[in-house]
This record gives C-alpha cells, structure tokens and sequence, in this order.
C-alpha cells in the first residue's frame, strides 16, 4: 500500500510569500530544488478554468420540490443538507420547464425534441441527439439505474413505483434500437452490487422510484433513501482526496414557472468540488449535461448543450509546482496551496 504524503493547507498569500522567496533563493538553494527532482511535486490548487476530468459521474435526480422546501430543511432532510453545507450548490438553478418528462429531456438531450408533455408507450421515441449518442461514440461506459424497473431493459409505462417518464433513456432511439445500449437500463439493485464489484460505469443515471425521489413520497424518505444508498459510495477511493469521482443531484422542476420551470436544488459533491461553496450564476438543465459530458471527456454536446455556460464555477484545479519543496526538503512535506 502506498502511503500519502501528508498535507499542510496553506492560503494564498503565503503561496505569494513563497514565490517571493524562491525569487531571493541562492544557489545552494537552487541545488536542493534540483537534486530533490526525484520527490513528488507540490500540488498547488487554483481555480478552475476549465472543466475538471472525472473517472465517474452520478446523477441523481429528485422530484417536485422547489429550492425553498429543500435547501436549509434539516428537519426533513438532514444528510442532505449536510451534504450542501459540506460541498457546493447552485442557488440560481432554474428547471426549463414542467412537467417531469421534458425536463428529464434537457438534462439528456439539451432539449425536448417536440414533446412537451408527460408521455410513454410504443411511438414516442426521441430521435435528436442525445447522451447515449456521444458517451457511446467516445467510448465511454453508462447505465440508468431505474429504482422498481422490474426487468433489465423492461419497455413497458410503469410498475409499481416505478414509471418510464422519470428514466429518459428509454425514449432515445439510440436506445429502442438497440439491444446492447437497452440493456444498459437496469433496476436499481445493480448499483449495490456493481459498486462492490468495482464494476461502476463511468457515467451512472439514477432514478428513485416515485417514495424515494420525493414526488409520492416525503422529504424524509427521500432524504433517508439518499443517505441509505450512497454513504458508502462517498467513502469510495474515487470520493477520497485525490480522487475523481463528481456526484451530482438535481431536482427536475420546481413548483413555480420562473425561468421556465422553478428554482430547484442543485448540489455538486466530490474531492474536486470546492467546499462549503454558493454559486449565484444563472443555470439550467443544459449547463449539467454539458458539464457531465466535457467532464467525462466528450467533445461534441448536444441541442442546447453546445451554448450552454459552463459550471467550471465549482471545482478548483491542482497544479503541481516542484519548486514549492525547497520550503520542506529537509522534513520531506509538501505544501498544497488551495485558493477558492
């Protein structure tokens, strides 16, 4: 096993500090910089400009509540409100529309491809592109893991809590087509088990059923389903520091029309996310895909996707500065500089 170096967080204006001393540094110093070639450089971290790499990415998405029934509800929803104090949320996050389905629509597609309303069934197939277009055009593994779908690939409107317009794939043809990507539909019970195998694809879609994402059941359900089926995905290596793992859960409409659909709930999770971080920057369903695409590598982006703002807003970037040893050559620590 290796061992992580220890890290000591310093602020940036002792970042400034030490660049002024390395300006003043004699040449003995200099000599120590370069015989210390072989330690691990320093990882100094910015601000992001561009968006971070992920080796995965979840995507949860919960029902019908707006940003005011959820953010600050710790009554109701205590583990995910710590989850929003510890990491980063969006506050001017608006849905684009109501009701679910097209929603679901602009998060997969950048649009809605015409349908407008709630629908399923045998003749509503989306032809525009789509996420399973480009994620399985670069190469890059996904599931939708469907809480109640009753079978792998299952057609049909509904079971039990389980309904076909919350799960948006089922609706590309990319996918009705298509055995193989059908397939990658499956109930929710996989995760547990894909997530012990080591087996996670490297973008995961996640629908609760209609008790667990808050639309027939409470809050409170839905928060204790949320901390009940992801705690352990959190203390997973790619959820570490030095991890890259991005956990995302948004709402898919509000109860209101602003901006289309209401402001709702969006929150960023995972050890490139800046801490305890407030976005006040207007975004929308489609700033999320792009987002999950260009983050997972995909050049192309979907409909609205293309123009979209990016979210880079939430992560900060580590840059790696071998001269920062000379502080601690003789102790072997490196300094992580980390500016939000």
């Amino acid at each position: 096993m290796k061992h992580k170096r220890p890290t000591v967080i310093l602020p940036a204006a002792v970042a400034l500090f030490m660049c002024c001393l390395l300006s003043q540094a004699d040449s003995s110093a200099l000599n120590i910089i370069k015989t210390a070639g072989q330690e691990p450089p320093t990882r100094v971290s910015q601000p992001q400009t561009s968006t971070p790499s992920f080796s995965h990415v979840f995507l949860i998405v919960e029902e019908n509540h707006s940003f005011s029934n959820v953010v600050g509800n710790r009554r109701e929803m205590p583990y995910l409100n710590h989850l929003i104090r510890t990491y980063a949320v969006a506050t001017q996050y608006f849905a684009n529309t109501h009701p679910s389905l097209p929603d679901y629509l602009w998060l997969t597609t950048g649009g809605t491809d015409g349908i407008a309303r709630d629908v399923c069934g045998d003749g509503f197939t989306v032809t525009a592109d789509n996420i399973v277009r480009e994620l399985a055009g670069a190469g890059v593994s996904w599931k939708a893991y469907e809480d109640g779908l009753p079978s792998v690939g299952d057609p049909g409107c509904g079971s039990g809590e389980y309904v076909e317009k919350h799960d948006p794939f089922a609706y590309f043809s990319d996918v009705q087509s298509n055995s193989v990507q059908l397939d990658k539909i499956v109930p929710f019970t996989e995760f547990a088990t894909d997530l012990a195998d080591g087996t996670l694809p490297r973008f995961s879609f996640i629908t609760p059923n209609l008790l667990h994402d808050a639309h027939d059941g409470t809050l409170s359900q839905a928060d204790v389903w949320l901390k009940n089926n992801f705690q352990r995905l959190l203390k997973s290596e790619m959820f570490e520091s030095g991890g890259s793992g991005l956990l995302i859960i948004v709402f898919d409409e509000g109860t209101d029309d602003s901006h289309g659909g209401g402001q709702i709930p969006w929150i960023a999770i995972g050890p490139k996310v800046k801490r305890r971080y407030q976005s006040v920057t207007f975004f929308q369903h489609q700033s999320t895909l792009r987002l999950i695409l260009k983050g997972l590598g995909v050049s192309t982006l979907p409909g609205a996707a293309a123009s979209a703002p990016d979210m880079t807003e939430f992560f900060r970037e580590v840059v790696e500065v071998s001269a920062f040893h000379l502080a601690h050559t003789s102790s072997g620590r490196a300094f992580a500089i980390e500016r939000t």
